[in-house]
């Protein structure tokens, strides 16, 4: 590639000049340069320097088969050869995400059998909300329209991605949100459970919340709740057993349906192909993108359940609704070859039965005894590290937030790839991992501990 032609500092000087990179200070990062990743091979990635970083975080939640893979390469040429591109508007389609859509109905909860693309996550809940708020009014009930989702909630980052999302930061900058989304607790146990209360009393605690709004609003003008099975960006919240049934009978009760957002879980994450079939949850709409294409193409598909859908059929009105590159040939190439691959290597049934449970073992017993630690949980290959300077007390780091950037800056400068959210580190690693690769991690996550901990006592 032509970026050999260059040193480090002259791509950091370039990217300085005409990049902007989301999710960041810019004059923070043009102080200190770009990190530039090169190349990536299996669970690692190297940056310009040559330096092996193990990924565990899969790239951004989505580099599910790992690295390198010429199999997918090979499928998009194969595509853009034959068809590089055509829309699904005016009635036309493409083979390629018709055979996708068939193969996501087959592997989706049984009532699920629709499926809108976009080109990412942040596209496909944008889609829900407006395909939900349709709904109602192809159902007479056009004042049906408020959404209830939950304090720190990730939904993306366009404007109706941001305003479904509960991260405060990004609703003072979006100045004006969507109108009609309210947000509830998150089931966070670890800083929200009460002395003594039970994680199943939690759990229902935390449901009672969307109960709450549902009445305070009136169930005639709830379209829907949205959730993530597991809050994801806003780090790894896991519910309690009892909150997603709990949650459920509410939507039912109150005919307000559950839009679940699937993605960072989507794909196998969670030990099955989606969380909603690990966890017992019956949406009406899925929202999955990243692990599609484990990142190899930028891919989102919205799945759509056989109610909604029904009434989209049966009243005839147009959907004013979609995307350029919605359905695009080649993005669902990659996808049709990326499912083979994790079918034909077991991929899933890997997460279940060996490296899921031999992640959370690891993690319990080498990392959780950490001073630094005052929890570490998982699910299927998905955790968290929760970092606190009193285990006891659970008091935290201040300013907020600097024991954990802290300890990624030394897990990255000892081969380890791990993301900083809050006081929390968390974890999704590539589902090709093995207990080798597990121990790894652990070696290099624990070395990370240690260091971070000299530094924060020396301030």
């Amino acid at each position: 590639m032509t970026y050999q032609n260059y040193s480090l500092k002259q791509l950091q000087q370039i990217d300085a000049a005409h990049h902007l990179h989301p999710f960041t200070d810019h004059k923070e990062l043009r102080e200190a340069g770009s990190r530039i990743i090169t190349h990536a091979n299996g669970p690692f990635i190297y940056d310009s320097e040559g330096t092996e970083i193990l990924d565990g975080m899969a790239g951004l939640w989505c580099v599910n088969i790992g690295y390198g893979r010429d199999e997918l390469a090979e499928a998009a040429y194969a595509q853009m050869k034959e068809l590089p591109y055509y829309n699904s508007f005016f009635k036309c389609s493409t083979p390629t995400p018709v055979l996708l859509s068939k193969k996501l109905a087959e592997i989706a909860p049984k009532h699920v059998n629709q499926v809108f693309y976009g080109s990412s996550g942040s596209e496909a809940n944008d889609t829900a909300l407006r395909l939900v708020r349709h709904y109602w009014v192809l159902e007479g009930k056009p004042e049906k329209n408020r959404i209830i989702s939950r304090k720190m909630a990730y939904h993306g980052s366009t404007v109706a991605g941001t305003s479904l999302g509960g991260m405060d930061a990004m609703h003072k900058q979006l100045g004006g949100a969507v109108p009609n989304i309210v947000h509830v607790m998150m089931p966070y146990a670890y800083e929200l459970a009460l002395p003594g209360e039970s994680d199943h009393d939690f759990g229902l605690r935390a449901a009672k919340a969307v109960e709450d709004a549902i009445l305070e609003a009136g169930a005639d003008k709830v379209a829907a709740f949205i959730g993530e099975p597991v809050m994801g960006a806003g780090g790894v919240k896991i519910p309690p057993v009892s909150y997603w049934p709990e949650v459920q009978r509410i939507c039912r009760k109150y005919d307000v349906l559950l839009m679940l957002d699937e993605v960072i879980t989507g794909y196998g994450r969670t030990g099955e192909w989606f969380a909603a079939q690990t966890l017992g949850i019956e949406p009406d709409t899925i929202t999955t993108a990243k692990a599609l294409t484990s990142g190899y193409q930028p891919l989102s598909a919205l799945l759509v359940g056989d109610r909604i859908a029904a009434t989209l059929v049966e009243k005839g009105a147009e959907f004013n609704h979609g995307y350029t590159y919605s359905g695009h040939p080649v993005a669902c190439a990659v996808a049709l070859k990326n499912l083979e691959i994790i079918e034909r290597e077991g991929l899933i049934d890997r997460v279940r039965n060996d490296t899921g449970p031999y992640f959370a073992k690891a993690l319990q017993e080498r990392i959780a005894g950490h001073d630094l630690v005052g929890e570490v949980r998982s699910i299927g290959l998905m955790g968290a590290i929760e970092i606190v300077k009193d285990k006891a007390t659970k008091e935290r780091f201040l300013p907020s937030g600097s024991a954990a950037l802290t300890v990624r800056d030394h897990a990255i400068a000892h081969g380890m790839m791990l993301r900083a959210t809050g006081d929390t580190m968390i974890l999704s690693p590539p589902l090709i991992w093995t207990r080798d690769t597990i121990d790894m991690a652990c070696d290099r996550i624990s070395k990370a501990l240690d260091l971070a901990q000299a530094d924060l006592r020396k301030r």
